[in-house]
Formats: structure tokens, sequence, C-alpha cells
């Protein structure tokens, strides 16, 4: 189903991909940011659309000469990763407990880091900037080199998952950890101010925005980058030793050679050419989806994932969704589902069933082939996964 145009009466059209209503909260954010006055042709909604901060989480923003911190929000550089390797799913068969607590001993989940640090680590070279970074985090450095190689909490997880042909693959998802939340507070806070004593008239404080061509934007735009290089090193080195959990038990530790291997952002903000004009273009809980380009789109954890190749749709500025996409908040689902809820839904996952995951019980998403029928114009699927091992932040 192509999208359709809202009935917003701003000066930027807002397209969606969506095929539900937006409630007017929603909808009211959707306006916000098609109403600011260096918002470049249009906004895109993407079929996995939701409330976020600020501005709509799954929606992508083209921007000339500004840009908006929250919009890209506080876990800079979230993303997925996947390999497909070339195991396939009887070699797994009695041992998928031993993997799951092993995953769990091997790589940091929630508030934890790591103890030991590996050489990997080290010489990521991305260190020898720390010290241009904003002087709001300085004192962080240590702990940004102990989390690199760390999952983090909330919807973040490392999977061991099956595709169609019982083909093994590894998937996870995880973003800059406290250094890239720590640095994204710090620019947002300054764009506040800066917002203020401009006396300018925002529809939404969280909308507070840096112009192109000042030392604040310059100092935001290299935090980002580096930011986002964090994340995407991050899910490397967690996925280098996921693998190495994986081959020891099924290889006896030989290292094997992926078969596909991807690794994209899904919230974070890069130069780029649409229309033919140079604009920044935030995707936020977006996928980049460009012909060609290789992306992840996870179901919650009792449903199925997505690797697609993009379609290179210009209308939705070569995006496409970046998950399921929550149907209610976190404390809801509390309300709603039980632990008995929680394991009638996980059958058949190796995972925790727990009251610490309970809000990420996969009745607290959006029905997954919905999201994918609403993007057919967007993505081609490559493969269907559908996970056996599930390690939660």
């Amino acid at each position: 189903m192509p999208y359709k145009q809202l009935e917003l009466s701003t000066p930027t059209p807002v397209l969606s991909w969506a095929n539900h209503h937006l409630a007017s909260e929603e909808s009211k954010m959707a306006k916000n940011v098609a109403s600011l006055p260096f918002v470049f042709k249009h906004v895109a909604l993407m079929p996995d659309v939701h409330l976020g901060k600020g501005a709509l989480v799954g929606s992508v923003v083209a921007t000339k000469d500004a840009v908006i911190p929250a919009a890209v929000g506080v876990d800079i550089g979230c993303g997925m990763a996947a390999i497909k390797t070339p195991f396939v799913a009887a070699q797994l068969e009695g041992k998928l407990k031993q993997i799951r607590l092993d995953i769990e001993a091997a790589i940091p989940v929630g508030f934890n880091q790591n103890k030991d640090i590996e050489k990997a680590v080290v010489n990521w070279q991305g260190w020898q900037d720390f010290q241009e970074l904003h002087p709001g985090v300085q004192h962080l450095e240590s702990k940004a080199i102990k989390q690199l190689g760390s999952l983090g909490g909330g919807n973040h997880f490392i999977e061991v998952c099956l595709d169609t042909k019982n083909q093994v693959w590894l998937m996870l998802h995880s973003g800059s950890r406290h250094i890239g939340n720590m640095l994204a507070k710090c620019h947002i806070s300054t764009a506040k101010e800066l917002a203020k004593l401009a006396d300018n008239q925002i529809p939404d404080p969280d909308l507070a925005y840096f112009v192109a061509g000042t030392s604040e934007f310059a100092a935001y735009w290299r935090d980002l980058q580096w930011a986002q290089n964090y994340a995407r090193y991050n899910r490397d080195v967690m996925m280098a030793r996921f693998k190495g959990v994986i081959e020891k038990h099924l290889v006896g530790g030989k290292p094997t050679k992926p078969l596909l291997s991807v690794n994209c952002h899904h919230n974070y903000a890069e130069k780029e050419v649409h229309f033919g004009e140079e604009v920044y273009l935030t995707r936020k809980g977006a996928v980049r989806a460009r012909e060609e380009d290789y992306g992840i789109i996870p179901g919650s954890m009792g449903a199925k994932s997505f690797i697609v190749k993009g379609k290179g749709n210009h209308d939705s500025y070569c995006s496409c969704s970046h998950g399921a996409g929550r149907l209610m908040s976190r404390n809801k689902a509390k309300k709603r589902f039980s632990l008995d809820d929680l394991v009638e839904q996980t059958k058949g996952v190796e995972c925790r069933k727990d009251k610490g995951v309970l809000d990420e019980i996969p009745g607290a998403y959006k029905p997954i082939d919905e999201v994918m029928n609403n993007q057919s114009d967007l993505v081609e699927v490559v493969a269907t996964l559908k996970q056996i091992v599930c390690v939660k932040g």
C-alpha cells in the first residue's frame, strides 16, 4: 500500500505509510514537526509510527540548514546487526539453554559493563577524538571504554534465529550506551537554552534546533557522528563475541565466515541528497533503504523478523520501518499482561520469562506482518527469521 497524505494543514505535507489513524497526540507531534520553517519538501511516517519525544518514532525528517537533536533522540546510532552463518538448525539441538547462558556471560546486559577490556576495544580509533567531545562527557571516558561491547537495557536484545530454510542467523539490537545518551542530553539542553534566549516560537520545547554555520551546530554534528560510529562498533564487538559463543558450541571454536553481514542504524542523522538537494536527514526509528541497501526489521521477541533489501523509494527518502512499533507503553503492558501471558506468547523461544521482561511481551507490539504489508513499495524481503534464543537487555 503506498502512502497517504495526512490532512493536517501544515506548511509541509506529512506522508504516512501507516494504515492506522494517528491518535490526537501523535497528530499534534506530526503537525509540530511539519510546521518548522526549515523542514524540506515533506515529512515521511513509517508504518510502525508511534509517540516519541518531540518527533514521532518512525518519522523521517529532511531539513535544510538546521538539525533537531531531540528528533534524533538520546540513543544516538541505535540500530541492528545480523549475520547469516553457515550453520543449520539441527546443529543447535539440545544446546539452546547453554548457548543463552554463555551469551549472557560473554556480553553484559542492562546497566552492566565489561570487566575485562579487549584489544579490539582499546584500539578503536574513536578514542583519539574523545577529548574533542562535549565538556559535559569528559569524565565518562573510562565508562565509555568499559561499555563498548555491551547491550544495554529496554528493548535491546541478542537473538539466535532460523530462516525458512533452517539456516542459523545471529541478530542483535543496541546503540551508543551511556555515552551517546549523555552527549544527546548535553546538546538538547544547549538547543533549548538557545531557543529561550532567541525567544524562538517553536511549537514544542523538544523541537529546539541548531542552525548550520553556528559553533553549536558544528559541535553537535561532530559529537553525533562520533556517537553513531561508537554505536556501530559496539554492535561489531558484541557480534564477534556472540559468533564466538556459537562457534564454540557448534565447531569447537573454529572461526567461520558469515554468508551475509548487515549493520544498520535506525536512530541517526546524515547528510544526504534527496530530490536533487543536499539535506540533513534524520531517521528517528527508521532504516535507510536505498536500492541494494540491506536492512533489518525485527518483530517482538515471540514474532518474526525480516532481513530486507531497499527499493530506493524517493517519497520515503529511501527509508523503511525499524520494527513492529509499540502498541502500548511499557507501564500499560505491565498492567495488561501477566507472567502466564509472557510464557504463552514466547512459547518455543529460549529466553528469560520473568517480571523483568514483561514490558517487552509480544502483545505490547504491533503485528509485524501488517507493518511489512504497508511497506511493500519500500523494501523487498530477503529472509524471514524466527528467533529460538532471545537475550533481553
